[in-house]
């Protein structure tokens, strides 16, 4: 693979900043590497890395094999479009564009033969930029199982894949995977808050905290049990956790954090329509 893979990136921003250093040096060159964006000081630090860089695709986008589109939702047509005539046969187009539907894309890159199909779409999460990232993809008719297998190796320089069967699936993934480090964030800052409301230091708080959510998921991915067996080990009946889940659940804790994820795929669904219209 090492040899075969070329990329370029266009738009060469965080998350594609983020897959650059997961695969330079490691399953590519920085020879292998074009990337384009209209940011002179974001190809400053590409170039930096010995990487080939343009303002504008030019006939170099030709020559790669994979194409990674990780443009802003509202400049994604303009960028597609201007890509177009360098496309080839065998290249494979990778997407990281929020709300942007694959057929939407597949039209922008039609030509006298028809829409582009060899497009994957991938939902990855900001936890990819330490390299702890968590991706959902989709594949278009035309993607070979050999495209796929290329993807989730890219993809996983960056952490866990999934795979799911159409757009739908990447919105739902948005409002887990997408958008889930909001949410994480979120807690984390009611525990924070929690701790310093009754009497710890923010730092103490913040250590407790930080600490007590990296430990519980770590546990949950190392156990063989549920997390419902999880749970209730550390809820011992009449104690201090019961009374604190009691809250939870009398709050409704799990289907607030449901409904908060339904409108954020229905508002996937929304972007979806108002971008590829």
């Amino acid at each position: 693979m090492t040899k075969e893979l070329t990329i370029a990136f266009i738009g060469g921003g965080n998350m594609a900043t983020a897959l650059g250093a997961g695969l330079i040096g490691k399953r590519c060159g920085a020879h292998d590497v074009h990337v384009i964006d209209t940011n002179t000081a974001v190809l400053d630090r590409w170039a930096q890395q010995g990487v080939s860089v343009a303002s504008a695709p030019d006939e170099t986008l030709a020559t790669r094999r994979v194409w990674i589109f990780a443009v802003k939702p509202q400049g994604m047509r303009e960028a597609v479009e201007s890509c177009r005539r360098f496309l080839r046969e065998d290249t494979l187009i990778i997407s990281i564009a929020a709300g942007i539907p694959a057929s939407a894309i597949a039209q922008w890159l039609a030509n006298e033969h028809g829409p582009c199909t060899r497009i994957i779409r991938c939902m990855p999460n900001t936890p990819a930029l330490i390299g702890a990232g968590a991706s959902g993809l989709m594949a278009m008719d035309g993607v070979t199982q050999d495209d796929k297998l290329m993807a989730q190796q890219l993809l996983r320089a960056v952490g866990d894949t999934v795979w799911v069967d159409d757009d739908h699936g990447i919105d739902v993934v948005t409002s887990l995977s997408g958008s889930g480090p909001a949410y994480v964030f979120l807690f984390l800052e009611a525990l924070i808050q929690g701790g310093v409301s009754q009497g710890l230091s923010e730092d103490k708080a913040r250590t407790l905290a930080l600490a007590t959510l990296t430990g519980a998921t770590q546990l949950a991915a190392l156990s063989h049990e549920s997390l419902a067996v999880l749970r209730e080990r550390v809820t011992s009946k009449g104690g201090t956790t019961a009374a604190a889940v009691a809250v939870l659940q009398d709050r409704q804790f799990p289907d607030v954090v449901q409904s908060a994820m339904q409108a954020a795929t229905a508002r996937a669904a929304e972007l979806s329509s108002e971008f590829s219209g």
